[in-house]
């Protein structure tokens, strides 16, 4: 990430030095993502990684055909999340160089595709969880400076206000999936020759989860949302590595559920040891809608659920879902896009199946 970024705090600070603001409501004013491909809009676009989406087909039914850099046909939960509260209908990428302080004060997504909570998780060139609260409170530092500069005293009404635009802001955090596929029960064996089993692994996880979210509840935040790790097992390109017969017997791999549903608990579980008063952390339930998609796949409308709609659906995502690629006829009978992410007609129901989860933090 360019070091002449501003961070999230910063950009709040000197919008709210600059432009005029209305008095304290209880409106959501902004959101904030971090998190994983599922979740990021573009910012890989400008990162040196081959984890990217910003061509054809990807972005088929998105506004315009425009391949945006979204692991998808069309739009994502946290676009859904922004309309939703009522900010904007698309949430931007942070690393959007065309991106107006007003795009910024209403919220982006600092996701990238590859990250996990795991810094060994993210390879080189794609934005590490860790790095963003780095960044942030690197530029906190430089605030009494800022203050001074606008003439601002260390109790100017500024402040204030930004501390408000913070505070009402909705952050989520969608993050975890790569360090179990891709870290742990992945190619990399550092991990596992550390923590031998799985269950001492989740611990280490947690650990990593725990501390970034004090990390940002100590920067102002206070309505989070926190999601889950949908049923890993389902993942098409997951069914193809580990089954048997991959071509002719296509179903969800049990252990792997059954892993993600382990983790899903103990996040759930853990989370409300890490409130403090005034702030609201919410688990969000992504397993429960995308394996009843998989499960009563006709009630929904789908046709397919074990591939993807891109190329023979077994094995394609990233480069190898590109414009020479086969397409399936209808998208909207297909529960996946590529090998790995759904469809924006699965991820729209994902977000109907969580609004009043979301309702309840934001609130």
């Amino acid at each position: 990430m360019s070091t002449t970024k501003f961070s999230l705090l910063s950009l709040l600070l000197i919008l709210s030095l600059k432009y005029s603001y209305s008095e304290k409501n209880n409106t959501i004013s902004a959101v904030f993502v971090f998190g994983d491909s599922t979740v990021d809009p573009g910012n890989n676009n400008y990162l040196a990684t081959i984890s990217k989406g910003n061509f054809p087909p990807y972005g088929k039914d998105f506004a315009n055909h425009e391949p945006t850099g979204r692991f998808s046909n069309g739009r994502l939960v946290t676009d859904f999340i922004a309309e939703f509260v009522g900010v904007k209908k698309n949430l931007p990428p942070y690393l959007d160089p065309s991106l107006t302080i007003e795009d910024l004060m209403t919220g982006v997504s600092f996701a990238s595709a590859g990250a996990g909570f795991d810094p060994l998780t993210s390879q080189i060139g794609v934005i590490l969880l860790k790095l963003y609260l780095s960044l942030i409170k690197k530029k906190r530092a430089n605030w009494e400076g800022e203050r001074k500069k606008f003439g601002c005293t260390s109790t100017c009404q500024h402040q204030e206000r930004t501390d408000d635009i913070v505070a009402r802001a909705g952050y989520f955090v969608s993050s975890g999936t790569n360090d179990f596929t891709f870290n742990y029960n992945g190619p990399i064996t550092i991990r596992k020759k550390e923590y031998p089993t799985v269950e001492e692994y989740q611990k280490f996880q947690w650990q990593l989860v725990e501390q970034f979210l004090k990390d940002l509840l100590d920067e102002g935040a206070k309505k989070i949302g926190v999601v889950g790790v949908p049923p890993i097992g389902c993942e098409p390109a997951i069914i193809t590595i580990n089954s048997r017969q991959t071509i002719t017997s296509r179903e969800c791999i049990e252990n792997l559920n059954s892993l993600s549903r382990d983790i899903n608990k103990m996040l759930e579980n853990n989370l409300k040891g890490i409130e403090r008063p005034g702030t609201r952390l919410g688990y969000l339930d992504i397993y429960t809608p995308i394996i009843n998609m998989v499960q009563q796949k006709t009630q929904y409308g789908f046709e397919e659920v074990h591939k993807g709609c891109c190329g023979t659906g077994l094995i394609e995502a990233d480069f190898l879902c590109n414009t020479k690629s086969r397409l399936c006829d209808d998208v909207t009978k297909y529960l996946f896009w590529d090998a790995f992410h759904p469809t924006e007609k699965g991820y729209r129901i994902t977000f109907n199946s969580l609004k009043s989860v979301i309702q309840n933090i934001l609130a």
